[in-house]
């Protein structure tokens, strides 16, 4: 009779990623990072509203900035699969710093003006196409396969406690020292980063594929795989519907909180921070069922809760009330979001997971400037309440045109079967 293994441990414990060393090294230094990095979601969204005092045109920012996602995230991808995750961190990391410190030496000299947002928000935008599918696909090298959704659902989790950290403190920051302060923090926040990679050794995964495939060919052979993996691109439909109309805070909050709430600053920080507080609670729900696996009710069900709790979002007046929906918004959000990820991770082969990623981050994140775009033009022509409801909305008619799809689908599958047999 053998002895139970007692190092061995909880199944369910929500923190197992962090036995890694080289994971709690990288997420100590990403942790510093997004909280600079929520400072400017927060400073830059309220310094284009108040120089443009216009809603499409603030929206227009939102899509510039993810507009090389969307056009660039297939070639990212392949890159991705080409070099050292590590090396190409390096990179992206420093020149996200040199981007952001141009723009707060910018705000803090009062030289400032539209154009220059919008040429800064546009570089980050691309810095971001290549950054976003590495720090994806990078997280397997860290903790292996068997903690990699404990370790995405972590991740998240640091991910939305600095966006509980960071717009409230980027709120008064804004009110009593100025928004080049949030700036000039994100750009320093960049080096926490760097310096985490200089203590990180990972593991070397092995490349089965030959490297001197051509960059044409690699993006075909990506989508053809996404393509005839039902699980990979069934994940992607509702990543599209959910990556485009739920996530547009940053154009409909600042605006909402102004017209409506006729909050300042400070007010405004901290609805995206219970917006964060929300978010973080869910990420830390999905890190407690990790073990389990992703979860189709999450997948398919999730995206339903929250279009009605944004179309809630619009339909108040009461500060305390519209926190507590964006709260409930933002757990439900980052629910689907990391049950997403892992779905997308766990059902990819390591040879294909850069590109996979980049797809994922195409659909995810370069769907945003038409979300952004969408967001805007309805808040402009308008109002911010009907931005939200239309939001809300349009996920709902969509989800449900997709399970009546599904229904027919499988409906057909069964009767050509039943012919069969």
């Amino acid at each position: 009779m053998t002895s139970p293994n007692l190092s061995k441990p909880n199944l369910n414990n929500p923190f197992i990623a962090l036995s890694h060393k080289n994971f709690r090294i990288y997420l100590m230094g990403m942790t510093v990072s997004l909280i600079g990095t929520w400072m400017q979601n927060i400073a830059q969204p309220w310094l284009a509203y108040s120089l443009t005092n216009s809603p499409f045109l603030h929206s227009l920012i939102g899509a510039l900035q993810f507009t090389p996602v969307l056009l660039f995230s297939l070639f990212a991808g392949a890159l991705v699969d080409r070099f050292p995750k590590k090396k190409i961190l390096i990179l992206t990391q420093s020149a996200s710093l040199i981007i952001t410190l141009i723009l707060a030496v910018l705000v803090w000299t009062g030289h400032v003006r539209y154009w220059h947002i919008v040429i800064m928000a546009t570089a980050l935008g691309v810095v971001n196409t290549l950054d976003m599918p590495t720090r994806q696909s990078f997280v397997i090298e860290l903790v292996g396969k068997e903690d990699l959704m404990n370790a995405i659902a972590l991740n998240s989790t640091v991910f939305n406690m600095s966006r509980v950290i960071g717009p409230a403190v980027a709120g008064v920051i804004m009110a009593y020292a100025g928004i080049s302060t949030c700036f000039f923090i994100n750009a320093l926040s960049y080096a926490a980063v760097l310096i985490s990679l200089f203590f990180i050794r990972t593991n070397t995964v092995t490349r089965v594929r030959e490297e001197s495939t051509r960059i044409f060919m690699d993006i075909k052979e990506g989508l053809r795989y996404i393509c005839h993996n039902h699980v990979l691109f069934a994940t992607l439909i509702v990543v599209a519907i959910v990556g485009t109309f739920a996530p547009n805070f940053s154009v409909l909050v600042p605006v909402f909180a102004k017209e409506v709430l006729k909050q300042q600053e400070t007010g405004f920080g901290f609805l995206m921070s219970l917006l964060g507080v929300g978010s973080f609670f869910g990420a830390i729900f999905i890190a407690s069922l990790s073990k389990s696996g992703p979860n189709k009710f999450i997948m398919y069900m999730v995206p339903l809760i929250v279009g009605m709790f944004l179309i809630f979002t619009g339909l108040t007046n009461v500060y305390i009330l519209t926190g507590l929906f964006l709260a409930v918004t933002g757990f439900f959000f980052v629910s689907f979001s990391s049950n997403a990820n892992s779905f997308m991770q766990l059902n990819t082969s390591e040879e294909y997971r850069g590109r996979v990623m980049s797809v994922y981050a195409l659909v995810f994140g370069g769907s945003t400037p038409l979300g952004n775009l969408y967001a805007g033009v309805i808040a402009e022509r308008l109002s911010a309440r009907m931005g939200f409801a239309a939001c809300g909305g349009i996920i709902i008619v969509l989800m449900i045109v997709l399970f009546l799809y599904r229904i027919k689908k499988a409906g057909s599958r069964e009767e050509h079967l039943s012919r069969v047999k």
